[in-house]
């Protein structure tokens, strides 16, 4: 049991009703009393004098002379409320159960069968106390005794931790009792909705439409998100309650809440801010990026003549601190959102996610939507380039086998772990790996473990199949002509490496006769650079990127028309990334149903395949996006498109 739990009941341990034992019985002033009924009235002022046992005694002595006698019912009753008071539930509940059978026509009997709940209750025997008042609610109760039994259920759900159990029965309480005891129950109710997290207060307010329970409900979901800094989500509730409960006992409190909120998400829905390093080494970064953002203003401003979006641009010359003040400052501007930044994401995202602003990064860094729910991320990551490769290789060509010759730094585990973890899931087989110094420009070592060439073969091994040798074509090994031959059980390599060191890696792997194999790599290979210096020896490898500006997707050449038109030049990735950053928010703010910081946010995870030029655009439920990427095969000196 929860301890918030256990203090609710021991503080609550006494039910609203007592133990429902009969008040006093009294004879009139003019009453000849009997010499039999004189011991029951002596057993009355024993009782009320606080002598239970003597009390007890002397009722027993009256109800078995006569069961009757005309307050033998009573008698068992203040007999059964002893023995529960006393804690021996079972005499107790074997007392009341004679009450209905003995009789049934008493306006104690119902009155009975409620204190034989309270017996199970006080032991703890909660699904006896669950399914005997279940059916006594089947039957027809007055109020009072429809609202104890909701009470004792309350109750006996808040013991088994299901507070919004609870919240139900106490509600049915309140709406069939009458003061004092109401009072009684609306405390027990609303201790009980400080048990209740936010999922259930949400989930509570779904199904009840009683306006009792609901003003409390909304007020303390209202006040969940005020501590979650969901402003947006917390005036929406708070605004609510206020408009259904004016006079509820929380009003003014909400009324305050409601003021300070407001003034902390006040903004201007056409205008968005934009994060770029516009100065310092990150320069050249921040300059194309801008370029994208201008031009989907321009588009979306040309198109709409209704449009008045503007952009506020903010230089964060890469520096963190800078980055963190710069959203303190849209904050003053009212931004409605954020775009950028390409570095210092993380500072930047922080001071976001604090002021409840939405923000799309354009990073690759790792974590950084798990920083809030406010914190988008709008850059393929490693993830989407392994996945990528690795379902066209497997499922389009039917490779199986695969070998990994990677840097041993950041950069190439990472692809290597993500790489080798795709094939695993696509059910294929990694069967060679090997690392190199990325500092090294000789990588013939590698290469030569790679493929069975390092180490020395033992002879009677070497004419075995597993050592068969493969054709050398145009390429001579005399050095290595009497030593071991070729192991090359993989159908492709995958190389997760710049350019430069692809290039000098390719043309060594067909020179120890690696040349019948399919050459894989990221998007650092998306460059002249390497068919320049592996010319033919990368004929057909193939790579993904984010972007490709020849792609004869229409999207893409529409936006590389324009861009030119605008800018002189073709579009590269950074530019493309940002330009489907800015028209994914101008869109979502220029939506009628968007009227809240909030519902930007819900845009924003409910986006799906937005037709962006840097592929099909998604967000899933951690502001990550998810796209479909390009894949690319070298032909001659060009880059062509996979369909």
């Amino acid at each position: 049991m929860k301890p918030q739990t256990c203090i609710i009941i021991l503080s609550l341990i006494v039910l609203i009703f007592g133990c429902a034992s009969p008040d006093a019985v009294k004879p009139d002033a003019d009453q000849t009393v009997s010499p039999e009924d004189e011991i029951f009235f002596k057993a009355e002022k024993l009782f009320h004098s606080g002598s239970y046992k003597k009390a007890f005694g002397e009722y027993e002595k009256y109800y078995t002379q006569d069961p009757n006698r005309p307050f033998a019912v009573s008698a068992l009753m203040k007999m059964g409320a002893i023995k529960l008071n006393f804690g021996e539930y079972e005499a107790a509940r074997s007392i009341y159960s004679k009450v209905p059978v003995k009789y049934p026509k008493s306006s104690y009997a119902a009155a009975a069968r409620v204190e034989i709940l309270v017996t199970y209750y006080k032991e703890g025997n909660f699904e006896k106390v669950i399914k005997l008042a279940s059916t006594l609610l089947e039957q027809e109760l007055p109020d009072v005794y429809v609202a104890r039994i909701s009470v004792i259920l309350g109750d006996t759900y808040l013991a088994m931790d299901a507070p919004e159990d609870s919240i139900y029965f106490y509600t049915t309480a309140v709406n069939k009792s009458v003061d004092p005891e109401k009072r009684e129950i609306v405390n027990k109710f609303k201790q009980t909705i400080e048990l209740l997290d936010m999922p259930t207060i949400q989930s509570l307010l779904e199904h009840i439409k009683d306006d009792f329970p609901r003003g409390y409900l909304l007020y303390r979901l209202g006040l969940y998100y005020a501590e979650e800094e969901r402003y947006n989500e917390a005036l929406n509730v708070l605004s609510e309650f206020l408009n259904d409960n004016p006079e509820h006992e929380n009003a003014r409190e909400a009324e305050e809440l409601v003021e300070e909120l407001s003034k902390k998400t006040v903004y201007q829905r056409a205008k968005v801010g934009c994060l770029l390093p516009l100065s310092g080494r990150y320069k050249v970064y921040g300059e194309l990026a801008l370029k994208g953002i201008e031009l989907a203003l321009m588009q979306m401003n040309s198109k709409d003549v209704n449009s008045s979006i503007e952009i506020v641009v903010k230089d964060t010359a890469g520096d963190d601190q800078k980055a963190a003040e710069a959203v303190e400052e849209f904050v003053q501007d009212q931004v409605a959102a954020i775009i950028g930044p390409i570095v210092t994401a993380e500072s930047a995202a922080v001071a976001a996610q604090k002021n409840n602003i939405p923000i799309i990064t354009i990073t690759q860094k790792d974590g950084i939507t798990e920083i809030g729910d406010n914190v988008f991320r709008n850059f393929h990551t490693p993830e989407m380039q392994a996945k990528s490769i690795v379902s066209y290789a497997i499922e389009k060509l039917e490779l199986k086998k695969f070998a990994i010759l990677y840097p041993d730094e950041k950069y190439g585990t990472t692809f290597m772990n993500l790489f080798w973890d795709e094939v695993l899931n696509y059910g294929g087989k990694v069967v060679g790996l090997e690392s190199y110094d990325p500092k090294e420009t000789n990588f013939a070592d590698p290469i030569k473990k790679l493929v069975g060439l390092y180490y020395d073969v033992p002879r009677d091994l070497k004419h075995k199949e597993k050592f068969r040798k493969k054709p050398s074509g145009s390429q001579t090994r005399s050095s290595l002509e009497d030593a071991q031959t070729v192991v090359m059980d993989f159908d492709a390599v995958f190389i997760p490496d710049e350019p430069d060191k692809a290039g000098l890696i390719i043309p060594l792997l067909a020179y120890y006769d690696v040349d019948d194999v399919y050459l894989l790599g990221t998007n650092l290979w998306h460059s002249q650079n390497l068919i320049k210096m592996a010319e033919d020896y990368v004929q057909g490898a193939i790579l993904v990127d984010g972007f490709f500006a020849e792609s004869k997707v229409k999207e893409v050449v529409d936006f590389v028309k324009v861009f030119e038109a605008a800018y002189g030049k073709k579009p590269g990735f950074i530019e493309a990334t940002a330009y489907d950053t800015a028209k994914i928010i101008f869109n979502m703010i220029s939506r009628p149903d968007i009227r809240t910081r909030n519902a930007i946010k819900k845009g924003l995870f409910d986006l799906k395949d937005f037709p962006g030029v840097t592929g099909q655009t998604s967000f899933d439920d951690t502001g990550n996006v998810w796209k479909k990427l390009y894949l690319l095969r070298i032909d001659g000196d060009k880059f062509i498109e996979i369909p």
